[in-house]
């Protein structure tokens, strides 16, 4: 696992990145992979301390906050990244994709592993917060402003508050999420729930205009 190959990663998925040496010089998503780097050493070796410093030097300079006890695999893209936060026992796997404002934290109820678990090519948007310590499936996506709280299947799509699944794709076909980054083309569970009850609403006006014709028919 190289910085280097970070790097790359960033710069591939980023529109707005010229080069690789933009990446390294200016961004503080890679910025912050550097600093989590020398943390999470710092912290497996017992030094815990200095892995917190080393880690709160990296907040006060990127405005991302990552516990040096959290797991991070190969090549996450933190695009902008004001705001993020992930707690101790987190683990990310390779090729995920995180925009800013999300906190992937505890419930403060649970002992031990507290903190979710993201699987691989995973795209987690704008200001989603990912609560508990469950699984978040591989190939899934997680809609912006979501608050997840339970166990994500893979190849599915999450959205709203609290969040639910609402889409899961039987087989993926494409590239994954995380290097799609799209954010937008999202179902709104507000408005299928509101379709069905307008399906019920007038099922039953039909049902009640059957019985009315029937009642009529009966008195004649």
């Amino acid at each position: 696992m190289s910085l280097l190959e970070d790097a790359r990663n960033i710069q591939r998925k980023d529109p707005a990145a010229r080069s690789v040496l933009e990446v390294i010089l200016l961004y503080p998503g890679f910025h912050i992979l550097v600093y989590h780097r020398i943390a999470h050493w710092l912290y497996e070796h017992g030094h815990f301390f200095l892995a917190r410093w080393v880690s709160q030097h990296g907040r006060h300079k990127t405005g991302i906050e990552i516990h040096p006890g959290a797991q991070i695999g190969r090549c996450l893209f933190i695009d902008h990244g004001m705001g993020i936060v992930f707690g101790e026992t987190t683990v990310i796997g390779d090729n995920c994709t995180i925009y800013h404002g999300v906190t992937l934290g505890g419930t403060g109820k649970d002992t031990g592993k507290r903190h979710p678990t993201i699987g691989n090519n995973v795209l987690i948007s704008t200001g989603a917060k990912v609560l508990g310590p469950f699984t978040v499936g591989d190939n899934s996506r997680i809609g912006a402003n979501a608050v997840v709280l339970q166990e994500v299947p893979p190849d599915s799509t999450v959205v709203g508050i609290k969040a639910r699944v609402v889409k899961i794709a039987g087989q993926r076909i494409g590239p994954s999420p995380a290097y799609t980054l799209d954010q937008i083309n999202l179902p709104d569970p507000l408005a299928q729930e509101l379709c069905r009850l307008q399906s019920r609403v007038y099922a039953n006006e039909q049902k009640l205009r059957k019985e009315e014709e029937r009642e009529r028919e009966a008195d004649q």
